[in-house]
């Protein structure tokens, strides 16, 4: 069967080429080499990290790293409470995508209560605190300055009180650099936390909340010179086609929805709550069972996994791709 192929770059929503494939031969073993020289390595499958979207209750736990190199980092995040700290980075802006459950973010710029399928960008520098409620989310930490890509469908504002019931008490802020991993605090202090929120009334600045535009295919959010992050939308039928980046790894996250995504790496059945990397130069295509959404960032620099592998893809077949069709 003939599949189309584009070819693409960051940055660009345009391909360099398309290429038209014969599936079988992309995405099966090479032909033995003719040399008896080993001219090329074997590749372990993509590996697939999963953690539940039903909220299931724990005492407060750090975020847990997914992916994480020099310059960005992945982070999943439950809460049932207040945040221990106020938290100012020093050299990364901080997006988060809200996956479930309710939660408040306080800041210096405003207060923002998330809804399921939010994101929003805090600037470096901005100290800010949360307050879940059986609430689960995605962290991006991405050197600053990140621009947002999309129009905001609304903003932080000034709230007093945050959250019903909230009173100001004893507070700490902690100053992070390195991503805000965990030992590379510069100091942590006390705060008067009335003080703190109503620098709001002294900002002229407020964070943007971005959704993704439903009638779109793809809506890009956030970008740098290095990185892209959005939404991608999968509906059943349509014609595959795959897509090969160059210069970037690909990190998913299954926001909703199921589908089989189909690479030179293996073939793996999605589900809300799996996270997988797509290394760069490696051709893979989606086929939808249903209405869904996925979570992309595009990393220029390679963005390897530090959590714990939940699953493996399995190796392609053809009796494996008849039943995916």
């Amino acid at each position: 069967m003939s599949v189309v192929e584009d070819v693409m770059v960051l940055g660009s929503d345009h391909p360099l080429r398309n290429v038209v494939r014969d599936e079988h031969l992309l995405l099966s073993p090479p032909h033995p080499p003719k040399v008896p020289v080993k001219l090329w390595e074997e590749h372990p499958p993509l590996t697939v990290v999963h953690y539940p979207q039903q909220y299931e209750p724990e005492a407060f736990a750090p975020p847990r790293g997914v992916y994480e190199n020099d310059e960005i980092r992945v982070e999943w995040q439950k809460l049932d409470g207040r945040q221990p700290f106020y938290h100012r980075n020093c050299d990364v802006d901080e997006i988060s995508y809200q996956i479930g459950g309710e939660r408040t973010l306080m800041s210096e710029l405003g207060v923002i209560e998330f809804q399921p399928g939010d994101f929003s960008r805090i600037p470096r520098g901005v100290a800010h605190d949360n307050f879940g409620r059986e609430d689960s989310h995605l962290l991006f930490y991405i050197p600053a300055p990140v621009t947002e890509l999309a129009p905001a469908q609304r903003e932080s504002g000034a709230l007093f009180p945050p959250f019903p019931g909230w009173q100001p008490g004893e507070a700490n802020e902690a100053i992070t650099q390195c991503m805000a991993a965990l030992g590379h605090d510069i100091t942590v202090f006390g705060v008067d936390e009335q003080l703190l929120l109503e620098q709001v009334h002294q900002e002229d600045r407020r964070m943007a909340v971005l959704r993704a535009d439903p009638g779109q295919d793809v809506t890009w959010l956030y970008t740098t010179d290095r990185i892209r992050l959005g939404m991608v939308t999968t509906t059943p039928g349509g014609q595959r086609r795959y897509r090969r980046t160059l210069d970037a790894d690909e990190i998913q996250y299954q926001a909703h929805g199921h589908r089989t995504l189909i690479t030179q790496r293996g073939v793996v059945d999605l589900e809300p709550g799996d996270l997988v990397r797509i290394p760069l130069g490696i051709s893979h295509a989606s086929v939808a069972t249903e209405p869904g959404g996925y979570v992309s960032l595009l990393s220029h620099q390679e963005l390897p996994q530090v959590a714990k592998t939940t699953r493996t893809a399995d190796a392609y077949t053809h009796e494996r791709l008849v039943e995916v069709r």
